[in-house]
């Protein structure tokens, strides 16, 4: 075990390290493979690396037809919605303040902030899972408020003092390391069942309603599609990487590429699930703890690396929020405020480990619950996103008046339940951008009637 510290504490000490000196140096754009990880790496974080084999455990290659849709939906991202933005820009809130006002600027930056804060805040405890119980083997038990104020502050230092060179750089890196170690862990797998951990099973799932089910070809493809449209069109969190590009071919290159790297990811770690039916029963485990369980069980030193990985996973998500909140912090709200960016991440970090205490313990998979988190607001974003781009009118009050509806429509349709499941993520977001546009047009229609009266 004390291999392992060791190598969790290398891997904290030379990251930041590594990461400054790359960002620091001159006159170094960032290249688009690099952004292509960094997507990647914000994206998957520590839900990926933990629940993913563990859906997969019980539902086969599920994921990798996620992807599928993903690959339209970013493709569309790359066509239509980043030539709407000017490269560099601090905020992608501000074409919306420019289409329409001010005002549904900052609701949607204000949106963004909530659910960034609740989605970070489930990742950021699911990220201490591994490391508690290593800690907890060795008969030292931390704490989960000490083990998330230490992943924070070091993950705040290099956030800070490199900015968005430094976020990149360190995505890069931590996509790297825990790719490795997945490989890893299928390797010793592999060796440890005496036959190839591979199995046959379904990309997609079938057995329970269209509407309920996340994994159907359906929901898979089409609501996954337009999720990743709403993800990675309209969210500050991933545009920002992509705005960083020099140019708009260079943005388009790490879109598109960032889902095939996503869809290996998602093909890696759903093997290992597969393949960790042979070597460990579920016996009533939750899912998101069978990962964690076989890691414990690797040689000292791949034990390490792999939860490096994970805390990898975890700091790369981690450090993408706190710069991209940051950012539309000051951009949206307080322009010409007195606090600087540094000060406004430091803020945010501290809400993240509130919000991280708060949201520890969702029951199911965490990462489908941090995807429903998300979508809720999704919806909503991208239907004012289109009304802009599609729509005649630059009506404010009807564009807010849309959003709300959707708001509202998704707060009912979360009650929904289909022979006793609640709708699946994918389709929230089609959902919302269907009730943004009728509650923008029905404003408008009674709007016009009451000015002919």
């Amino acid at each position: 075990m004390l291999a392992s510290l060791l190598v969790i504490l290398l891997y904290l000490c030379f990251l930041p390290v590594i990461s400054l000196v790359l960002a620091r140096q001159p006159h170094k754009d960032l290249p688009p493979w690099a952004i292509c990880l960094s997507l990647v790496a914000t994206e998957t974080s520590t839900l990926t690396i933990v629940s993913v084999p563990g859906v997969a455990y019980l539902k086969g290659y599920v994921f990798v037809g996620l992807a599928i849709g993903y690959l339209i939906g970013r493709t569309a991202v790359a066509i239509w919605f980043l030539p709407l933005h000017e490269r560099g820009a601090t905020s992608i809130y501000r074409y919306i303040g420019q289409r329409f006002g001010t005002k549904l600027q900052k609701l949607l930056s204000g949106t963004f902030l909530i659910t960034r804060l609740v989605a970070e805040g489930v990742r950021l405890y699911a990220g201490m899972l591994p490391v508690s119980m290593l800690f907890a083997s060795m008969g030292y038990p931390v704490s989960d408020l000490l083990l998330l104020f230490l992943i924070v502050l070091l993950t705040l230092t290099y956030t800070i003092a490199g900015g968005l060179k430094a976020v990149v750089w360190s995505d890069s890196l931590q996509l790297g390391l825990y790719l490795g170690g997945s490989i890893a862990c299928l390797v010793v797998i592999w060796c440890r069942a005496g036959t190839a951990p591979f199995h046959w099973a379904p990309v997609f799932s079938h057995g329970l309603p269209v509407f309920t089910d996340p994994f159907s070809i359906a929901g898979a493809v089409i609501g996954g599609a337009i999720l990743a449209l709403a993800s990675h069109g309209t969210d500050q969190l991933m545009l920002q990487r992509c705005l960083a590009a020099k140019t708009l071919n260079g943005a388009r290159a790490a879109m598109i590429g960032s889902v095939f790297v996503v869809g290996g990811l998602f093909a890696l770690l759903s093997c290992i699930g597969m393949a960790l039916r042979d070597l460990m029963p579920a016996q009533g485990a939750r899912p998101d703890a069978l990962f964690p369980h076989f890691i414990l069980t690797l040689p000292p030193v791949l034990s390490g690396l792999m939860i490096a990985g994970v805390l990898a996973a975890t700091m790369g998500s981690l450090s993408s929020a706190m710069n991209a909140m940051a950012a539309a912090t000051r951009a949206d709200f307080m322009p010409h405020g007195p606090f600087s960016l540094r000060s406004l991440t430091a803020l945010w970090a501290f809400l993240l480990v509130l919000t991280a205490l708060l949201f520890s313990r969702p029951s199911g998979s965490a990462v489908v619950f941090g995807l429903s988190i998300a979508s809720y607001s999704y919806g909503a974003t991208l239907g004012v996103f289109l009304l802009a781009m599609i729509g005649h009118s630059r009506e404010e009050r009807a564009a807010i008046a849309g959003f709300i509806s959707a708001v509202i429509v998704l707060a009912l349709v979360s009650l929904v339940r289909i022979e006793g499941h609640p709708i699946a993520f994918p389709w929230l977001v089609p959902m919302g951008v269907a009730a943004t546009f009728a509650g923008a047009g029905t404003f408008s229609g009674l709007r016009r009637i009451g000015l002919q009266k």
